[in-house]
């Protein structure tokens, strides 16, 4: 990267249908266009998936995380060897996690303050005090496009004084946040709050604007963290009414075709999960027919591929049903790379199906089908 593009950060929205939109912006290492699923690269590492196969997949976006790359190896020495597109040999656009939902789920481990949070290392035991001004200058060292506010992520079930208390920190941190500069091609998104509360959802979608209201970009945390998907739906409703149409909307932590069209038909256009290749390392791989285990007996001597129209190199490679349950059996690398590929080709595939039929006005039908073949069982 050379030279910054004129337009870093600009977005356009290109077409929408309902609240569902299509919409493309800038960063200093390449246009994303959405909706986009950011596959998850927690320690600079898609786990099992070649930077090169990524591109090759149609990975816009990819994203990483704050709160294990400071704990090994360090963002100094991240920093020092180039950032993380050099480190880790990816060339296109990264978002960094800030860290604040490791830290929710360090439960036991941490203590939350005013201050930040002083947590005890899951490496080496060793004592840690992040807090937000920490956090930003993490990952300016680390070098993404796409920086995220320090948060406190609530648990489902907070509510009352505590969960206001969480929801004022919350935007205290954000202007904490923004008093530590960036490096020129970073741009900072903040995070909405509110737990399961409704009102204050609302409230702090409009006190984020009013704190950061030129931020390049905004996202919904504090969901997918145990409730109900009718209250995660409803929730991101009301946090969606108050946030700008013009800027990208980034739901974090989701990752299956039903909740992503789902938070597309809302007007999300961001997500990112673990789930494809976790769950692909374990043996379960999408298909519109319903999820299938390949470590069930039934795929032993099956030779089909996972999915006859699919393109991704597992099954247009011809890798058979019965050879991908002979390595997942087996717990050979191979047969975690090879599902991995599959779901995250998936995932990006109907990312750029809900793209074409966001323009084409034909998101009504798209929806329904994905929904339709979120009700089927194993195929």
């Amino acid at each position: 990267m050379t030279e910054l593009p004129p337009d870093l950060f600009q977005t356009t929205v290109l077409a929408t249908d309902g609240a569902a939109r299509r919409t493309r912006f800038v960063t200093a290492h390449g246009i994303v266009e959405t909706p986009c699923f950011m596959p998850v690269g927690t320690r600079a590492t898609v786990k099992g998936v070649f930077p090169r196969d990524l591109r090759a997949i149609g990975s816009q976006i990819i994203l990483a995380n704050t709160f294990h790359l400071h704990l090994r190896p360090g963002e100094e020495s991240i920093e020092r060897l180039g950032g993380l597109h050099e480190y880790m040999r990816y060339d296109g656009p990264i978002l960094t996690d800030s860290g604040g939902f490791q830290v929710f789920s360090l439960a036991e481990l941490r203590k939350i303050d005013e201050h930040g949070v002083k947590f005890r290392s899951p490496v080496d035991g060793s004592l840690v005090d992040l807090t937000p001004e920490k956090s930003i200058s993490i990952q300016r060292a680390l070098g993404p496009d796409i920086v995220m506010a320090f948060d406190e992520c609530p648990s489902a079930d907070m509510d009352g004084e505590r969960l206001r208390e969480s929801m004022e920190r919350t935007l205290r941190w954000l202007e904490r946040c923004l008093s530590v500069g960036l490096k020129p091609h970073q741009a900072l998104f903040p995070i909405v709050q509110g737990g399961m509360d409704a009102a204050l959802r609302t409230e702090s979608a409009r006190r984020t604007l009013a704190v950061a209201g030129d931020a390049k970009g905004f996202a919904v945390g504090g969901l997918s963290v145990g409730e109900s998907r009718e209250l995660t739906y409803r929730m991101l409703d009301v946090s969606l009414a108050e946030l700008p149409a013009d800027r990208p909307r980034y739901f974090m932590g989701l990752g299956t075709p039903r909740d992503l069209v789902e938070a597309v038909d809302r007007g999300i256009d961001l997500f990112d999960c673990v789930l494809p290749t976790r769950n692909a390392r374990n043996g379960r791989v999408f298909h519109p027919g319903g999820d299938l285990n390949l470590r069930n007996a039934a795929h032993a001597e099956n030779p089909r591929p996972i999915q006859e129209d699919c393109d991704c190199p597992a099954c247009k490679g011809g890798f058979s049903r019965a050879y991908l349950h002979h390595l997942a059996k087996q717990n050979e690398m191979l047969g975690g790379m090879l599902a991995s590929l599959h779901n995250l080709r998936y995932l990006l595939r109907l990312c750029e199906e809900m793209r074409e039929a966001i323009s084409a006005g034909r998101w009504n039908d798209l929806k329904q089908r994905v929904l339709e073949q979120s009700e089927s069982g194993e195929g």
